[in-house]
């Protein structure tokens, strides 16, 4: 009687666990055989899932484990799929049988081509450059939002779409790789007039944001950016994710983020970042101090993710790899990459560079200290942990030009020779040619401000696109737009002139812009195309002289030719003596100027008008 009792029990609790066996997803939906790291994690959403009998019935996959989180809404199954080929494999939950395709891969990892110092890439934000679908109504299973284009905190409407369609401008532009701000769903409803527009609080990392598309319009332009020789670069997030994520209302452990306290005991436990990154390479810093910075949040409404947690980065790794997988990026760039923990985000890079040693990554490293930069280079002997992260940002090139443009240069500090004393610490890094310059960005004021000065600008541009540094551009800059942040962010992310149905002004052709607007455009359009492919600017030894007089030159010598650039920091004309760059210029008496294409004759003074930027090359070495 008693083992019929048992049974019946048994089989009651068999029927119940089946019948209450619900899942909702699995992330990822999908995975790729043929991988070096054959371990594979599935976090499978449903209602009371955690406690379910798992199989699988697919050859060469087998279960190496199975992680019974804090929350009965999650589980995490790792799965060894090293002896499986492309097909639907069976996973059996409580007797619930779950299709999951494993797909063969587009290529192998060495072939996947990454961004390096032979690119220029171009920035923008999705929301703001283009409108391809005019969209401009709330969408259905959204949070309340506007959209709104005379609000700059609040969504404008551009999309994949409107990328997509001017492709062909980029070409008659001159840059070679795109990188977007994050494309994947920003679920936030609107607040004050204020909107996630930027895409920088993931609530999915397996979809791209509604607004701006599907992941299959993701990789339609993707695809047809390759076939026109674009790149295209991702923007990831791993430090924090956004507030209306769903591991935010439903944790799938108590450490899955850092600091979380405060959403059950009240603000007065909060953590806030300090912002301030160096503790994390201090050898002197406290732990307080430490905390603060990698596992305070960023902002109230971005929390914190606990890289510490192997199946937290696990999730973070794996994501990154489907995407590259999945619709064939060709980079990615890392938000806020010192506020992770660093020897998580160390993992993530080795795992990327094992798969794919050809693909490049760079991390927003936000400080204006080399030293501090290159210490997260990859290899770098300044390090106790290898990064391996390939290229970094080099802010102090931003911040040093930016002090520069309204300066006169001096014989010691001043003016260019701000970029002088930056440039001469290249030694710390391990490889110069992998950093990433920029004049600007989406974070921090136009480099024009609230002006036109474009004398200041084409001397940035000038150094920007031949010094030994993988270039980035901002979108607009090549049209004049401008901005500061004194009144919003969004004032730095103005719409693209054309870029909406009805604009009156169209930046986007000659006919439409301005006769400043295509002296700008054409002029940095010259200097892009003949940087492609110019080996001297990639690979060229670079040769930098103390700024004499006013004047500043950087060379570039590479199998015979030699590239000057040629800068006046002086607000007056000067006659920049030429004997003092004979072991340069040689015995060359005359050279070409690339951007207009006429001949210049060097004899023994060569004449500039005020802050003139030259960029000259010549045919054969210096003797």
């Amino acid at each position: 009687m008693k083992k019929i009792i048992f049974s019946l029990a048994l089989l009651l609790s068999a029927m119940t666990l089946h019948a209450a066996t619900k899942i909702d997803r699995i992330e990822p939906a999908n995975w790729f055989v043929g991988m070096k790291n054959s371990s594979l994690q599935l976090m499978v959403y449903g209602k009371n899932i955690r406690n379910s009998r798992v199989s699988v019935d697919y050859p060469g996959v087998k279960i190496d484990s199975l992680v019974r989180l804090d929350s009965p809404d999650y589980l995490l199954v790792y799965l060894n799929i090293g002896g499986a080929k492309p097909g639907e494999m069976m996973l059996n939950f409580n007797g619930k049988k779950v299709k999951y395709p494993l797909q063969a891969r587009e290529m192998s990892g060495d072939k996947r081509m990454g961004f390096t110092n032979s690119d220029v890439l171009y920035m923008l934000m999705p929301d703001r450059f283009a409108s391809g679908r005019g969209i401009t109504k709330p969408l259905k299973g959204m949070n309340p939002y506007v959209v709104d284009r005379s609000k700059p905190s609040l969504r404008h409407g551009g999309d994949l779409e409107g990328i997509r369609r001017h492709l062909d401008y980029f070409n008659q532009l001159g840059v070679t790789a795109l990188w977007f701000t994050p494309i994947l769903e920003n679920d936030a409803p609107d607040i004050n007039d204020y909107n996630n527009y930027h895409g920088y609080d993931t609530t999915d990392y397996y979809r791209v944001d509604p607004r701006f598309g599907t992941n299959e319009d993701y990789r339609r332009l993707i695809a047809e950016a390759h076939a026109k020789g674009l790149k295209v670069v991702m923007d990831m997030i791993f430090n924090h994710c956004g507030f209306d994520h769903p591991w935010v209302k439903n944790m799938p452990s108590k450490d899955w983020f850092n600091a979380p306290e405060w959403l059950k005991e009240g603000e007065k436990v909060y953590l806030q970042t300090s912002y301030k990154l160096t503790p994390v390479l201090d050898p002197y810093a406290s732990e307080v101090d430490k905390r603060e910075t990698v596992d305070g949040w960023f902002v109230k409404t971005k929390p914190d993710l606990n890289q510490r947690n192997p199946h937290v980065m696990t999730y973070l790794v794996q994501n990154s790899i489907w995407w590259i997988e999945t619709v064939g990026i060709d980079g990615i760039r890392m938000d806020t990459y010192p506020y992770a923990d660093r020897k998580a985000m160390s993992q993530w890079m080795k795992a990327l560079d094992e798969e794919y040693p050809n693909f490049n990554t760079v991390g927003e490293i936000w400080v204006t200290e080399p030293a501090y930069t290159a210490a997260w280079q990859k290899d770098s002997r300044l390090s106790t942990v290898n990064s391996y992260l390939k290229t970094v940002m080099d802010f102090s090139f931003y911040d040093k030009i930016n002090l520069a443009k309204s300066e006169e240069t001096d014989d010691w500090w001043k003016g260019l020779n701000r970029i002088y004393n930056s440039l001469c610490y290249d030694y710390l890094y391990e490889n110069p040619s992998s950093v990433m310059a920029f004049i600007e960005n989406h974070d921090t004021d136009r480099f024009l401000g609230e002006g036109k000065d474009t004398l200041a600008l084409k001397q940035a541009l000038g150094l920007l696109l031949t010094i030994n540094r993988i270039p980035q551009l901002y979108y607009g800059t090549e049209v004049l737009m401008n901005g500061t942040k004194t009144v919003t962010d969004g004032d730095v992310r103005r719409d693209f002139p054309g870029g909406f149905a009805g604009d009156k002004h169209n930046a986007f052709t000659a006919e439409g812009r301005t006769k400043e607007e295509n002296a700008m455009f054409n002029w940095l359009s010259r200097l892009l195309h003949w940087r492609q492919g110019n080996e001297v600017i990639c690979k060229g030894k670079q040769i930098q002289f103390i700024p004499y007089k006013g004047v500043y030159v950087v060379a570039r010598q590479y199998q015979g030719k030699t590239v000057l650039t040629i800068l006046n920091g002086k607000r007056a004309a000067v006659e920049m003596d030429l004997s003092r760059y004979a072991e340069v210029i040689g015995n060359q008496t005359e050279a070409r100027d690339v951007v207009t294409g006429k001949t210049v004759k060097l004899g023994d003074v060569l004449r500039l008008k005020p802050r003139e930027t030259m960029i000259i090359e010549m045919s054969s070495s210096a003797s």
